[in-house]
């Protein structure tokens, strides 16, 4: 598959390969286009390939390398981007028959985040994922310095010291940056404690990526968070009150950063304590892309990321996103019903357009709703002051304590 060229941006050629192995595959690599495109690349050509296994050399096999270094040479690309995991030597060979710069998804979504990030914790934790990627693949780094004998006996040179180097370089740095994020993160603990101890009931923006998060954020709250029709547009927790007047309170709202299918480890990782806003949530708010095709398969690999991070045991409440995208034909007979996300798990699922303004009214009613329920127990579990003389003297004991006088 091919595409319109524009000379302005770089260009770039996308590879799928289906095992069939049950692995994830687009078959369309429609969201790898995506992806490509926010990272600021241009996607020109599309390139699928069938394997029972992957080559150890190319990944692909020498003929399909050939295919594919026949489209780079056609459209003069920039780069090729693989929608699987490549290996380091993999990469390396890649590169070396190809001509141009190889990247795999993880680097990718690396990339987009490196260049997404605004907080100073987004960015710390954006570095500590990029190198702990990289670490594994100095070797390529570093081709142009050979390695040498340096004398008789002995093996060594150039290269191998400067490698060794660069990963001692790497490490200091991956240990420096644990140890600023381990500090951040004792600071996210006060603050969820203190929020804890004035009794604020957290509510947490989760989905899959560009599913409408951030704009359904500043729909509730009122707020200039960055919202724009693509991947990874938001990276850094944001937190705002958010009034129920039905509820007569107010409760805290966080967006955080979206997921994504094979969403790497390491970035799971590095992302743990602004993921654990959602794990230490009173309720999630699940966004989802209603006007996707693949809307079921995003939710599924939205749940599957929050049992990764220890929020599967969290309240949900879905939310089916761009309601103003969906045909008429195709439009929910109600905006507030049921969804059974799991055999034999319902859901409470509410239908708006964040952008229109639809179904933000239910919504609302549906928040209050969760609320109210989960506020319920604790209030009726405090005593109530009006009650407690009696209440002491039914246990045999006066109201100020004391124990009554010996008849």
């Amino acid at each position: 598959m091919t595409e319109t060229v524009t000379s302005t941006t770089p260009r770039a050629v996308l590879v799928g390969v289906d095992f069939n192995s049950g692995s994830s595959f687009d078959p369309t690599l429609d969201e790898l286009a995506l992806l490509t495109e926010s990272a600021g690349d241009q996607p020109v050509a599309r390139v699928i390939a069938r394997r029972k296994a992957p080559d150890p050399a190319l990944f692909v096999g020498s003929g399909k390398a050939d295919e594919i270094k026949g489209l780079v040479d056609l459209y003069q690309a920039h780069c090729v981007i693989f929608d699987q995991p490549l290996g380091s030597a993999q990469q390396r060979n890649l590169e070396r028959h190809l001509g141009v710069e190889v990247l795999d998804r993880t680097g990718l979504i690396l990339e987009i985040f490196a260049a997404r990030a605004r907080s100073h914790e987004g960015k710390l934790q954006v570095e500590l994922a990029r190198l702990q990627y990289l670490s594994t693949r100095l070797v390529r780094r570093w081709t142009h310095l050979e390695r040498q004998r340096g004398g008789v006996g002995h093996r060594g040179g150039p290269g191998e010291t400067q490698i060794e180097l660069d990963r001692r370089m790497i490490a200091a740095r991956i240990k420096s940056l644990k140890e600023r994020l381990t500090r951040l993160e004792r600071q996210r603990s006060t603050q969820r404690r203190a929020r804890e101890r004035h009794g604020t009931f957290r509510i947490s923006l989760v989905g899959y990526t560009n599913a409408g998060k951030s704009t359904l954020f500043n729909a509730l709250v009122k707020a200039q968070t960055y919202a724009a029709d693509q991947l990874f547009a938001t990276l850094d927790t944001t937190t705002r009150q958010l009034y129920l007047a039905q509820a007569g309170r107010s409760v805290s709202l966080s967006d955080t950063v979206g997921f994504i299918r094979d969403l790497p480890h390491s970035l799971v990782d590095a992302f743990q304590a602004t993921l654990q806003e959602a794990a230490d949530a009173d309720l999630l708010l699940h966004v989802v892309d209603a006007a996707s095709p693949n809307w079921l398969e995003q939710i599924h690999e939205v749940q599957r990321v929050l049992h990764e991070i220890g929020a599967a045991e969290v309240r949900q409440l879905l939310v089916f996103n761009k309601l103003d995208a969906l045909e008429d034909s195709a439009r929910p007979r109600g905006l507030r019903d049921h969804f059974e996300i799991e055999p034999g798990v319902l859901l409470p699922r509410c239908h708006v357009s964040a952008r229109s303004g639809e179904g933000l009214a239910e919504l609302r009613e549906a928040l209050t709703a969760e609320v109210l329920a989960a506020l319920a127990p604790a209030a009726a579990a405090e005593p109530d002051p009006r009650f407690a003389d009696l209440a002491a003297e039914d246990d045999g004991a006066t109201p100020d304590g004391r124990e009554p006088p010996a008849a």
